[in-house]
């Protein structure tokens, strides 16, 4: 998804949305960074059968706790992961709490030795992990070989258009900013309010809402806010003054 103009400033909202992804892996070998673009090791393991790969995904589904890889984006000491592990050094990582709202085996290949799988989960869930935990507990080794993003929150991938085919029809394939952030609840102001107030990033009366949300006037976002103690502050202001 590719944010424009005064909607990059949307992206907080829509990052941190559950996401789901079509994954391939390779099982009988394992990958120092657990995806193909690290150090492959073959192992003398079978491909696990299709009943005993589907018997395992229900431990690897709910709230867990994930140990994220070395060979990622995460900093120890102001350093990235993987700048450590391309300098061989292995450090201790915390486990962190992601959900996996479903995991499920949608192909096998003997042949190749992969399999398929389609993963919805939160944000922050390393799939390469969870595939090799997985793997581990068959008694086998398994790295990511494909990993495709298919959904973030209600956005799908279905809506989305080629690279090559952007210049013809970019106009047409642009999401209005307030359907990019629908799942964020919604308070209506006056139209005095909202430009007199709103578009200024003025303080309004309380939404009464958890979190934040989107200030609408007459079917246009004017801004994203986020009720304190005593009003609505603005978080994303859209509208021009």
């Amino acid at each position: 998804m590719l944010l424009l103009g005064r909607a990059t400033r949307l992206s907080r909202y829509v990052t941190n949305l559950d996401k789901s992804y079509t994954a391939t892996a390779r099982f009988g070998a394992v990958s120092d960074t657990l995806d193909a673009e690290g150090r492959i090791t073959d192992l003398d393991s079978p491909l696990p059968t299709q009943d005993a790969i589907r018997e395992a995904l229900p431990a690897f589904t709910g709230d867990l706790l994930q140990v994220p890889p070395m060979a990622s984006a995460l900093k120890r000491g102001g350093v990235r992961l993987y700048d450590l592990h391309r300098r061989g050094i292995n450090v201790e990582r915390e486990a962190r709490p992601v959900t996996v709202h479903g995991f499920e085996l949608a192909a096998l290949d003997p042949t190749r030795q992969t399999a398929e799988f389609l993963v919805s989960c939160s944000s922050g869930t390393y799939v390469r992990t969870l595939i090799d935990d997985l793997a581990t507990s068959l008694g086998s080794g398994a790295y990511l070989t494909a990993l495709r993003r298919t959904s973030v929150g209600h956005l799908s991938v279905e809506n989305a258009s080629l690279p090559q085919d952007l210049p013809e029809t970019l106009h047409n394939r642009i999401i209005p900013p307030t359907e990019v952030i629908s799942h964020l609840p919604e308070v209506a102001v006056s139209g005095e309010t909202g430009r007199g107030v709103v578009c200024h990033g003025g303080r309004i009366e309380r939404g009464w809402i958890d979190g934040s949300y989107r200030v609408m006037c007459g079917g246009e976002l004017l801004a994203v806010y986020r009720d304190d103690e005593e009003a609505g502050r603005a978080e994303v202001v859209l509208c021009a003054t």
